[in-house]
């Protein structure tokens, strides 16, 4: 029975490999995360609105306190500091969440490619249910490469673990809905549809 249980648990672990070296870049020292991407059939004055509303519906989801705002709104470059609640588990009595903080740029140039930048991110974690108290982690101090993963970087560890999982999913989500956000709507007589955001980098 014991010798049955052993491929059940190891194949109920999770598979952090995406998660590993590398997950989470780092630019002189900063954690950063970016991407270009390009947008087919459409002008630098066409593709600003769309980012601008995107960029501006991240802060409308936000918590709405003076951390969550938009920053600069010209030049086609729109920058919003955001706070979102991210949720690790949600149970009865038993809602594990942190404070989610970051600087979203997203910038529109002629050729027409968006370039988006999501850094300077930090976490409140462990405060109470009036959302005071707790402890704040930079994430240079918590989900880079040397504090997140051990030392043949082939494990997360255990507390930081979490943010950084979390971390990678959401801003591949940020992303992913900007690209989204130029998807053509659906024809009756078209039932595929065409995106025509492209990444570049």
């Amino acid at each position: 029975m014991i010798m049955m249980a052993v491929p059940l648990v190891a194949m109920a672990q999770k598979d952090d490999s995406k998660y590993l070296a590398g997950a989470v870049p780092e630019h002189n020292g900063i954690v950063t995360f970016t991407q270009t991407f390009s947008v087919a059939d459409k002008t630098q004055a066409q593709i600003y609105p769309v980012m601008q509303a995107y960029v501006k519906s991240l802060v409308e989801a936000g918590r709405q306190d003076l951390r969550t705002r938009v920053l600069s709104d010209e030049n086609n470059t729109i920058v919003a500091n955001v706070e979102e609640i991210m949720t690790f588990k949600k149970r009865f009595l038993n809602w594990d969440h942190t404070f989610f903080r970051y600087l979203i740029s997203a910038e529109c140039t002629p050729d027409a490619k968006v370039k988006m930048i999501i850094t300077k991110i930090s976490y409140l974690y462990g405060f109470d249910q009036e959302g005071k108290g707790g402890e704040t982690f930079k994430a240079e101090e918590w989900i880079s490469d040397k504090e997140a993963l051990n030392k043949a970087k082939t494990k997360l560890q255990p507390r930081s673990g979490k943010f950084r999982r979390k971390t990678v999913d959401r801003v591949e989500e940020i992303f992913a809905k900007a690209r989204e956000a130029f998807d053509e709507p659906q024809q009756p007589a078209q039932p595929v549809v065409t995106k025509k955001a492209t990444v570049v980098e």
